[in-house]
């Protein structure tokens, strides 16, 4: 049974229960996927009625779309190591951006909740909220890219600040893409074991991110925008 909701009468008590929210969400992660996650169920594990979790956040996706930008930071102060230690910055710049490549898509994997956050980004947590909460999930986005090319360039100078945007940008998307395709239901599972044709379709998210990171990062390497045609 939901306690009687106490208004929280100061800054601090206003911040501690939109924490509390958070955390309750990011639990129901680690228990099931994006699309399972209610409003009501969060609402029951919050100890709070639905209409006053609707007084911290306007919507289940604005709620989402949160914990997406903390994950996202999450992983990118991490991530500097990562990449340190992956790249010899010494070798040939192919070598550097498959070295980056893997690491982008190894740290990924690891991170499953942050990967299915990504991949329901657009379709489904941009909508059913405000103007303000997309515009502050967009800029917040775009601080996250900024500071992923910033780290790419680190390990791959060959890249203009711009190219590096564009490839931050399109990992992101990238990512999103192919944890879906990756996460099969179980009638999809089903019909590439009794179709060994069908096998070639299963695709293994870190291997494939790797390769599709890596040609992202040889194309731009190879002919970056400067010189594009007009």
């Amino acid at each position: 049974m939901t306690a009687p909701f106490q208004r929280a009468r100061s800054d601090e008590q206003r911040a501690l229960r939109r924490t509390a929210i958070l955390d309750t969400a990011a639990v129901m992660l680690t228990e099931m996927p994006v699309a399972r996650v209610s409003l009501n169920e969060l609402s029951r594990r919050a100890g709070l009625a639905k209409s006053n979790v609707l007084r911290y956040f306007e919507s289940r996706e604005a709620v989402l779309l949160e914990l997406l930008d903390t994950g996202s930071r999450e992983w990118l102060r991490q991530l500097g190591d990562t990449l340190t230690a992956a790249v010899d910055n010494d070798a040939s710049a192919g070598e550097r951006g498959d070295r980056v490549a893997a690491a982008l898509a190894t740290s990924l994997g690891a991170r499953p909740v942050l990967c299915d956050l990504i991949s329901a980004q657009a379709a489904v947590l941009e909508h059913n909220v405000s103007p303000r909460v997309a515009a502050e999930h967009k800029r917040a986005a775009l601080r996250n890219a900024a500071a992923l090319a910033r780290q790419v360039r680190e390990h791959l100078r060959e890249l203009s600040e711009d190219d590096a945007m564009r490839f931050a940008t399109a990992a992101v998307m990238v990512t999103g893409a192919v944890w879906s395709h990756a996460q099969p239901s179980a009638a999809m599972l089903a019909a590439y074991e009794a179709d060994a044709s069908l096998a070639s379709l299963r695709l293994d998210f870190t291997a494939t991110l790797r390769q599709l990171l890596g040609t992202l990062l040889a194309g731009l390497l190879t002919r970056p925008s400067s010189a594009a045609p007009e």
